[in-house]
């Protein structure tokens, strides 16, 4: 028994030892997290019940010239269902009339809803996806049908929201204006003003100190936010919506017609250098055109006969020739170690002067005209591109613009044929936006000024920046010389290779373009069409580019036929904004109306033009183009299609009136 009863003392003993080790364990432990773990604990805990939210700062918006907005963020909803949220009964009791609802605004049928929640239900799904894509409006519809007007936990409803940029006015300049956006890898990357301008447009991100609460909610801990978020500022371009309408449908008109690989147009208003329209149209493999790459401002390519123009600046500079000067056409074509230089008419132009041979663009004229007088000293030619600045890139507002190719003698690329090939505008690679800015000096009186996409940068009615014009050479030639050239190059239009576009009613000066693309493969080679020039010819108010690259051989590709008229197109419809009513009314009786979307409002402007027309129903850029055209101005409230106008149709057309366009 007393061998028992120590057994038992023993364990008793043994147990109270470990409960006492363990005691001192927990002691220990204990110390050790209040004093020497506990700054981690505390931190760890603070940081999962305690922590810093972003506030999103709200992004600037991109407008016209003219007030019009190209570009605003606007929130996008996505609806999920949670299918076990809801009480059996409440399920039971608002699944139809949930179902009508939501077939009435997304456009399925009942059944389908109801089928789809009955499985979501049965599965367990907790969610669901119901729909994507929906304005505010919609999701507030959505947030009051049956069901989901009992809230998160009750009713089931799951709410996403995203800010999504938008182009309220449809893709007016489309990848002028550009994008921001994260790649895959999770780098940032973007086009245009969108890029370009992004640290203005995207503002700062402000934080708020939220707790977490039950059910993973979280609450703000005081009323003050720890840094206020800083919207973006506004951009202004320089994009004028209705010239910008023009080109566009121009563009596409002609490229559509000849069945273009792609192609590019540019206006320009002379004096300031501010781009009023641009437009990059290029064919996906359905046929389809859209703007997927900013070809002027990022396609560099040999141009052409468009580069004849530097050939009379050089010789006139230098007095080496002149407009009267005559060369033999020689049977049109002539040879330069063993390479022919030919011109577009057999037989050639016989003995001409170097100002018509300008005006017919006849190779071998301007090419002997170059090398006879170049020849033994080539770098004299090349100085006058590089004191027009023709060798560097302008140094655009956007990123992305081509680099110039322009040959230097001594260089291990400069061959014999080098100055001839130059001549005629090959060898040389230029995009057409930096042409563009070659004919825009001689438009404005020898001042080359840089191009100019945006104009300002707002915070609401306040100028954070103003870009003012830039000159980038400010006599690119002497007045005697650009006197001359202007003279030529109106003659081009009149009696040269682009009469096809003469008007007596209003006057264009330019120079055609078409270059050989793709000739060192012969299988492959396609053509560049191009005009570019300005208008009206003895005033010059805007310049313009064309280029229309791999144009369908069997209907056309010299560069009077293909881009030409659309040049023509946009000078004729700006030429119909003017200040007069008369005036309109009489020039658009005159001009052959061809594309469809202009015979709609054409043809009421000229109907109508006493009275506000009805545009319910139009798209919105359509709405704007014929509504400014009328001289009034116009603000849009929405996307898409104009649902309600402030002013009604037949009330009567006070110049400088407003009116609001309500767009669904």
């Amino acid at each position: 028994m007393e061998v028992t009863d120590k057994h038992i003392s023993y364990r008793i003993y043994l147990v109270a030892v470990v409960v006492f080790l363990m005691a001192i364990g927990v002691a220990v432990k204990l110390t050790n997290i209040q004093w020497v773990e506990g700054e981690y604990y505390r931190k760890l805990a603070k940081e999962r019940s305690v922590k810093n939210f972003v506030i999103p700062a709200n992004k600037g918006n991109i407008y016209s010239s003219d007030g019009s907005l190209l570009a605003t963020s606007i929130p996008n909803y996505k609806v999920r269902f949670d299918a076990m949220a809801p009480k059996k009964e409440d399920f039971d009791k608002n699944l139809q009339p949930l179902c009508d609802s939501l077939s009435i605004l997304l456009g399925k049928t009942s059944q389908f809803y109801k089928t789809e929640f009955l499985r979501a239900r049965e599965t367990k799904n907790r969610y669901y996806l119901v729909a994507r894509n929906l304005s505010y409006t919609e999701y507030m519809k959505i947030k009051s049908f049956p069901l989901f007007n009992k809230g998160a936990y009750r009713g089931g409803i799951i709410t996403e929201q995203k800010t999504v940029r938008e182009h309220p006015i449809g893709l007016v300049a489309e990848r002028t204006i550009g994008y921001e956006r994260i790649r895959p890898n999770g780098t940032p990357d973007g086009k245009g003003i969108e890029w370009a301008f992004r640290d203005h447009l995207n503002g700062k991100d402000g934080k708020r100190l939220m707790q977490k609460m039950a059910k993973g909610q979280w609450k703000p801990i005081r009323d003050e936010n720890e840094i206020e978020p800083q919207d973006g500022y506004d951009v202004i371009s320089t994009i004028d919506v209705y010239i910008q309408d023009i080109a566009h449908h121009a563009l596409l008109k002609q490229l559509e017609y000849y069945e273009a690989d792609h192609g590019c147009v540019v206006v320009m208003e002379t004096k300031t250098g501010e781009v009023k329209a641009i437009s990059n149209l290029g064919r996906d493999k359905d046929g389809n055109y859209s703007e997927t790459v900013n070809y002027a401002v990022a396609e560099s390519h040999e141009p052409g006969s468009t580069f004849k123009l530097i050939d009379l600046i050089a010789l006139f500079e230098d007095k080496l020739a002149d407009t009267s000067s005559v060369f033999d056409s020689k049977g049109g074509e002539i040879s330069y170690y063993n390479r022919r230089v030919r011109d577009s008419k057999k037989g050639g132009y016989g003995k001409i002067s170097l100002g018509r041979g300008f005006e017919l663009s006849s190779n071998t004229v301007l090419v002997q005209a170059v090398y006879d007088n170049y020849k033994h000293n080539p770098q004299k030619y090349v100085d006058h591109i590089k004191r027009m600045k023709l060798h560097e890139p302008l140094g655009l507002q956007i990123k992305g613009e081509g680099k110039p190719k322009i040959p230097q003698p001594g260089d291990k690329n400069w061959y014999g044929t080098t100055l001839s090939w130059m001549a005629y505008g090959y060898g040389v690679s230029m995009t057409p936006l930096q042409t563009l800015t070659l004919y825009n000096a001689v438009a404005n009186d020898g001042e080359m000024v840089k191009p100019l996409f945006v104009r300002e940068i707002k915070e609401w009615n306040k100028t954070i920046k103003k870009f003012d014009k830039e000159v980038i050479n400010p006599k690119i030639a002497s007045q005697e010389t650009l006197d001359k050239i202007k003279a030529v190059l109106e003659n081009v239009v009149k009696k040269g290779t682009g009469s096809k576009l003469y008007s007596k009613d209003f006057s264009m000066a330019g120079k055609t373009g078409t270059a050989q693309m793709g000739y060192a493969d012969k299988a492959n080679l396609y053509y560049a069409s191009s005009f570019v020039g300005y208008f009206p010819a003895d005033q010059p108010k805007y310049s313009c580019i064309v280029v229309v690259h791999k144009p369908s051989k069997s209907k056309g590709y010299y560069g009077a036929d293909v881009s030409g008229p659309v040049f023509k197109r946009i000078a004729q419809k700006v030429f119909t904004d003017v200040p007069s009513t008369n005036e309109v009314k009489s020039l658009e009786k005159n001009i052959p109306i061809q594309d469809k979307n202009y015979d709609t409002y054409y043809a009421n402007s000229s109907k109508e033009l006493n009275t506000i027309p009805n545009v319910k129903g139009m798209s919105g850029m359509d709405a704007i183009a014929l509504l400014e055209n009328l001289k009034i101005k116009v603000k849009i409230i929405g996307i898409g299609k104009v649902k309600k106008q402030s002013i009604q149709p037949g009330e009567p057309l006070l110049k400088n009136s407003t009116i609001i366009l309500e767009l669904s």
